[in-house]
């Protein structure tokens, strides 16, 4: 065993994980922490100090830490004797990934693995400290757990660069400020508070390149990445055979309606009238009472009678969140920075949401304090969420439609059922839905994702606003309404709101592709298409690309269990068809302890903990 410590290394334009031997000093360990100066600044004095590795449970440092007056390459040119052979060093954006100990061993080692296939000597970390290392690499690289090998973590640059383009097009932010990114990267909760919603980084990290891949046999999956274990995506052509020619019905009638609700006023043959609604929307007078329905504020089974019960109890519980808010004082909410800034936050979104419309037109419009006051009682509704810039845009059309703030209210709770994921603050939802429309879009039009992979859009994440709140700013008004009512029956399959982003994918095919757009274009591009498209040629096209894939008897088994196609099996162990990996959470990091065997109570005594700072630093890890 040689003692050793680890760097993370902060330069110019790279960031390097160093490892070298260190010298054993009697009983006590000295590890070295050294700070690139700025031109003409003073070298940081000397100093020891003394620290009891228990003193933290989470981030105790090591015996002795001190710094020393010498330039960096000094530092790094310590002569070890024999052992200086094993030091490594090597850059983080030549790291293929990193591979864990096996659970169960009395301390964790990891091993570090460069594209070129070399793997350098196990750490063994005696004192834990695995966990924290990961999680410093974190700030420079996103770490993805294999889901072929639980042990393995593929390694994938940020790329902030096209993030903050990404960012720019779209218009998210107000802040054009040049470090955006970096500050996005270090707290994307705060940065992006006051912006279009909570994201996170993951635009370029969440999604594979796909550049110079090689189309194999149907039978075959190729591996991305530099054949990546565990990272599975489609490059084969699959035969989707004509596109059928669809047709739109038209609107479920009054006469229609009443056709399916039987003398006790319940609803009969649900799902012939789902088809329906599916295939034709509704009549606008009927969608007051419809929406209800699909967004299971009435039971499909209850009776005239239950509905009037239930809406009193409704009524009752709606009143009473929103005392709470309402009752709040002027000097309650000086201390309650919480209720404030939800206050803020709606006031200044509900001032500029569909403001166009007669509904919410003007400064005295009650329909805006509606929407106001029932964005606040959510507040109430949901403590753990609270409200996220875009939930205005969804809540909108459902007041509009039903006049009523208690109906609106518990309708709109309906529909926050199916979307909440996507305002969670980690975006898991929002990452793992782009991953699929990719993965989607690569068996419908290989050529169309070849093209945006070389115009460095393979990402999608100008289809983010898409699916974040269900095309609200893309199609118009009216439009919307059809277009949810078609989305709240969850027909044909699961997940047809991807099959939307597809279909408008492919009615921009050849705008894209017969141009010489490139990252700026395309994003510009797509922004532009608001209220430029027609929802039911849209729809025609989503419903024509789920049955071409509901008939093709090639159908890779992710795509079949994307849509509710596949056939239910028992669980069985991990098979070649496994979903790709998705980048840590913050939370996930948190939660889960990703490499460290060791008893939870044992605290990394093994780390030294530096305060950072605006200059280049180095971040000192002892094995």
């Amino acid at each position: 065993m040689i003692p050793g410590v680890i760097r993370l290394i902060e330069k110019a334009s790279d960031v390097l994980l160093q490892w070298i031997p260190i010298e054993e000093d009697g009983e006590m360990t000295q590890i070295h922490y050294s700070k690139k100066e700025s031109p003409g600044s003073v070298a940081c004095r000397a100093e020891d100090d003394m620290f009891d590795p228990g003193y933290e449970p989470d981030w105790a440092v090591i015996s002795t830490v001190g710094t020393k007056v010498r330039p960096q390459e000094d530092l790094l040119a310590v002569k070890h004797g024999n052992r200086e052979k094993w030091a490594f060093s090597i850059s983080l954006s030549e790291l293929k990934s990193v591979r864990k100990s096996k659970p169960g061993l009395s301390w964790s080692y990891l091993i570090f693995i460069t594209k070129e296939g070399v793997s350098f000597q196990a750490l063994h970390f005696h004192q834990g400290g695995t966990k924290a290392l990961l999680k410093a690499l974190r700030k420079y690289v996103i770490l993805a757990v294999s889901p072929k090998d639980s042990r393995l973590f593929l390694v994938y640059p940020h790329d902030s660069h096209a993030l903050s383009h990404s960012f720019d097009e779209l218009q998210m932010f107000d802040d054009g400020s040049s470090d955006l990114v970096s500050r996005f990267f270090q707290d994307p909760y705060s940065t992006t508070f006051g912006g279009f919603s909570k994201v996170t980084n993951f635009f370029r990290g969440a999604l594979p390149r796909l550049d110079g891949h090689h189309h194999r046999p149907l039978s075959e999956m190729a591996v991305g990445l530099e054949d990546e274990p565990g990272f599975e995506v489609i490059t084969c052509q699959v035969e989707l055979g004509e596109r059928p020619v669809i047709q739109r019905q038209a609107p479920v009638s009054e006469q229609e309606w009443e056709s399916y609700i039987n003398s006790e006023g319940q609803v009969m043959n649900v799902d012939g009238l789902k088809k329906r609604i599916f295939s034709g929307g509704l009549c606008p007078g009927l969608r007051k009472d419809a929406w209800k329905y699909l967004l299971g504020y009435y039971p499909w089974d209850s009776t005239a009678e239950d509905r009037k019960s239930l809406l009193r109890r409704k009524t009752d519980e709606y009143f009473r969140m929103k005392l709470q808010w309402k009752s709040v004082s002027e000097d309650q909410e000086k201390r309650n920075s919480l209720l404030r800034g939800y206050r803020s936050l709606i006031e200044r979104d509900v001032s500029r949401t569909d403001r166009n419309n007669k509904f919410y037109e003007g400064n005295d419009n009650p329909g805006l304090c509606l929407l106001n006051d029932a964005l606040m009682t959510y507040c109430m509704y949901n403590f753990d969420l609270g409200y996220v810039q875009g939930m205005s845009d969804l809540l909108s059309p459902i007041l509009y439609v039903m006049q009523n703030e208690v109906d609106a209210f518990w309708c709109f709770t309906g529909f926050m059922e199916m979307v909440h994921h996507n305002f969670e603050e980690s975006q898991e939802s929002m990452k793992r839905q782009l991953s699929q429309l990719n993965l989607l879009l690569r068996v419908l039009d290989p050529a169309l994702c070849d093209f945006l992979d070389s115009k460095e859009s393979g990402n999608l994440s100008c289809c983010f606003r898409w699916l974040l709140i269900w095309f609200k700013r893309e199609f118009s008004f009216q439009d919307i309404l059809l277009l949810w009512e078609v989305l709240w029956t969850g027909l044909p399959c699961p997940n047809f709101h991807l099959l939307v982003a597809c279909g408008i994918l492919d009615l921009e095919r050849e705008a894209l592709m017969n141009s010489d757009y490139g990252f700026n274009e395309i994003l510009k591009h797509i922004n532009e298409l608001t209220m430029k498209m027609s929802v039911e040629d849209i729809l025609c096209r989503a419903e024509a690309l789920n049955q071409q894939l509901a008939h093709c008897q090639e159908l890779p088994l992710n795509i079949k269990e994307l849509l509710g196609k596949a056939e239910v099996k028992s669980p069985a162990p991990s098979t070649d068809t496994a979903s790709p990996p998705q980048p840590l959470s913050p939370s996930q990091v948190h939660e889960l302890d990703l490499t460290d065997s060791v008893s939870p109570s044992q605290p990394d005594s093994s780390i030294e903990i530096l305060p950072t700072e605006d200059t280049t630093t180095s971040q000192s890890l002892s094995p």
